[in-house]
């Protein structure tokens, strides 16, 4: 029988590898944002804006240590070991290959407006 993915049983533990997805997805956002600020500083003339522009840089900086620090304490981030840091990226590669391979659409999607249990 095929794996019904649509069944929230079927995508127990999911939320939990998502986690590390969006946290590294936000982290690079933010690593995004602290190299425009920086860009913008050197292209403005106004002190006004040069000074806006260099607290909003700061406040991503600090964002940008929140989220390292929770990324590092889960065990998702290992920047001072890169042999963990690649095995951990290697194991990420071969979760998106999997769930890239799962059938989330078959042919019966229809839950007739119910939603399935999991027996806990």
């Amino acid at each position: 029988m095929e794996m019904d993915y649509l069944d929230p049983q079927g995508a127990e533990h999911m939320p939990e590898m998502a986690d590390s997805g969006i946290a590294l997805e936000f982290l690079l956002s933010v690593k995004t944002g602290i190299h425009t600020y920086a860009i913008a500083l050197t292209e403005t003339a106004s002190r006004e804006l040069r000074e806006a522009l260099y607290r909003q840089m700061e406040q991503s900086i600090n964002l940008h240590t929140e989220i390292s620090e929770l990324m590092i304490s889960k065990g998702w981030l290992y920047p001072k070991d890169v042999g963990k840091q690649v095995e951990l990226d290697l194991k990420s590669a071969d979760n998106a290959l999997m769930i890239a391979g799962m059938n989330l659409f078959p042919n019966d999607t229809d839950r007739l407006g119910m939603f399935a249990t999991p027996n806990k």
